[in-house]
């Protein structure tokens, strides 16, 4: 646990221009999720687009069968075969691949996002049934200290009810909606200063449709970040980032890559998910 802990305050070093303290209240929101948190919820201005890994847990327990006959039952438990592989980019394999499965975990997009929403009072994702998450690492010498450019891809595969997938897609642009424009406030210090500095967040739907049952490219921007007390703008335009989230039946996949992944890789890789995700999802495809 020692060693990923280093691993995600190295990351969290790694994306900041501004240090920001981390808010045990956003540590709290992110529950089971708080090492892949840290990275994006604890930064209010400079955002890299990468998370931290997961620590590995024991796939949950099966729930009760259902009263269905063998070969009518509905897919449970979502298995390793639809998530995605190292070949699924380009690699022939890659050092680490760091997973965690969970029961009733709430569907989550983007951490700052919901930071955004919880800010405003606003409830959590909607709860899946099951959920499957992994990130996978490029492949590294041994005892070579991990990176955050080592970070290739993460994905989550959260398992709904096929209504609730469905409508959570339909409610999807209400969801975003109230983070269009959303203006975080918080201490920084950067250069020997100190002070209370502002950013502007953004997030926008700028595709839709290119995978799967149903697909969306969601992107987010930030602004400089501005002292509120001078004015004075200070550190780089944080590039945008991106989240592709696909619905294959009643499983929905969130999708994200490293700091130097692209809009373009990122939807051709949400393609190649969506294909794998249909060995898992009800109906199949």
């Amino acid at each position: 646990m020692r060693d990923e802990l280093t691993f995600v305050d190295r990351v969290h070093q790694d994306l900041r221009d501004v240090r920001w303290p981390g808010p045990e209240e956003i540590r709290a929101r992110a529950r089971r999720r708080t090492r892949r948190s840290i990275a994006a919820a604890t930064v209010l201005v400079a955002l890299a687009g990468t998370s931290a890994v997961m620590l590995v847990a024991p796939r949950p327990a099966t729930p009760p069968a259902s009263s269905a006959t063998p070969t009518m039952s509905p897919r449970t438990e979502i298995t390793s075969d639809a998530l995605l592989r190292p070949a699924d980019l380009g690699l022939a394999s890659a050092s680490e691949q760091l997973s965690e499965s969970g029961l009733a975990e709430p569907v989550r997009i983007d951490d700052m996002l919901e930071v955004c929403r919880t800010s405003q009072g606003r409830s959590e994702g909607r709860a899946s049934r099951w959920s499957r998450s992994q990130t996978l690492l490029r492949e590294r010498p041994a005892g070579v200290v991990l990176q955050p450019s080592d970070v290739l891809a993460m994905q989550d595969v959260y398992r709904l009810t096929p209504e609730g997938a469905e409508s959570f897609f339909a409610d999807l642009d209400e969801t975003i909606a109230p983070c269009a424009q959303w203006r975080s406030v918080g201490p920084y210090e950067t250069d020997g200063r100190t002070g209370t500095a502002e950013a502007v967040h953004k997030w926008a739907i700028v595709q839709r449709g290119f995978a799967g049952d149903d697909a969306v490219m969601l992107s987010h921007t930030v602004s400089q970040a501005r002292d509120v007390k001078t004015g004075e703008t200070f550190g780089d335009v944080p590039r945008p980032t991106y989240k592709a989230v696909v619905r294959v039946g009643d499983l929905i996949a969130v999708l994200g890559l490293g700091r130097d992944g692209t809009e373009s890789e990122l939807l051709q890789l949400a393609v190649v998910a969506a294909a794998r995700m249909c060995r898992a999802a009800n109906p199949g495809c």
